[in-house]
């Protein structure tokens, strides 16, 4: 099945990084030399994703900039000589179709994904939440896109945690048919561990049909007024199948400035131009930390 649009909600305050989200968004906080922002809309790319819509907020709109083309800086690089910081501002600008729709009021990720109604229109989707930060090829988005055409349904990224850390996650109830793959009954918000019918916690990565925006519609908003997309899953539930894909992948927390520091030292620790310097970076630390 061909997806051809993802959303990727990038509308919060960011408020666990505070100070610096004041002023940068959070979608923008690097991993490397990189924005997390990018790396999921490449994720997407590489499976096929042709228009990426964007929900953010106002004051955000250094993320539109920063996917814009700069002709007077790929000038410049193109005077200079420096092709392969050219090739890389351009690579940014090219990887897909990028529009921004506004969410004026942030009531949740159901509301999110509701606001980019219009934009998806009447097609099956994909939803990306930026934080979620997976390394793996080929990328999470293509391995869901094989589950999706192989059973005609909606597919929801899932990982195993402890049972001691449940009551943190959304879980699904679901039905193991084989091959990391699970029928969805139905889907629970922070369980209680003794109420949990699974360990399989809710990953940032969601295809779905068009029929999901109907159901949100229909979803009464929740804790702190917000309509939770686990709710309008439920509400699908009734008339289409989902499932749920344990993917292949590390998944790296970027939510977090200390998720943030640990993706950017294990990425650097698998990419040939900085794996020497990261790993002389690690051992030096902690030699220093040994001795003091």
């Amino acid at each position: 099945m061909q997806i051809k649009k993802a959303v990727i909600p990038a509308a919060g305050l960011g408020t666990r990084f505070l100070p610096i989200t004041k002023s940068v968004p959070k979608e923008l906080l690097p991993i490397l030399d990189r924005p997390m922002l990018q790396y999921v809309v490449e994720e997407a790319a590489e499976a096929g994703v042709e228009e990426v819509i964007i929900v953010t907020a106002r004051g955000k709109e250094s993320i539109a900039a920063y996917f814009h083309p700069r002709p007077e800086l790929e000038q410049r690089l193109s005077e200079t000589g420096a092709t392969e910081l050219l090739d890389s501002i351009r690579h940014v600008s090219s990887m897909a179709e990028v529009s921004f729709v506004i969410q004026e009021q942030p009531l949740g990720l159901g509301h999110a994904v509701l606001t980019a109604r219009e934009a998806v229109g009447d097609e099956p989707f994909v939803v990306i939440l930026p934080d979620d930060i997976i390394d793996h090829q080929p990328g999470v988005i293509s391995q869901m896109l094989e589950v999706s055409a192989q059973y005609e349904g909606g597919v929801i990224a899932v990982e195993q945690v402890p049972w001691e850390v449940i009551h943190n996650y959304g879980v699904v109830d679901a039905e193991d048919r084989g091959n990391r793959t699970h029928f969805v009954k139905g889907l629970v918000e922070k369980p209680a561990r003794e109420d949990s019918p699974s360990n399989l916690s809710i990953v940032g990565r969601y295809i779905l049909p068009p029929e999901i925006f109907d159901c949100l519609e229909q979803t009464p908003p929740g804790t702190k007024g917000e309509i939770q997309l686990t709710d309008g899953i439920q509400l699908l539930l009734e008339e289409r199948d989902v499932f749920a894909y344990e993917f292949r992948g590390t998944r790296h927390d970027g939510g977090t400035p200390m998720g943030l520091l640990r993706a950017s030292l294990e990425y650097g620790l698998t990419r040939e131009d900085t794996r020497d310097a990261v790993s002389a970076l690690i051992t030096g630390l902690s030699t220093k930390m040994a001795g003091s």
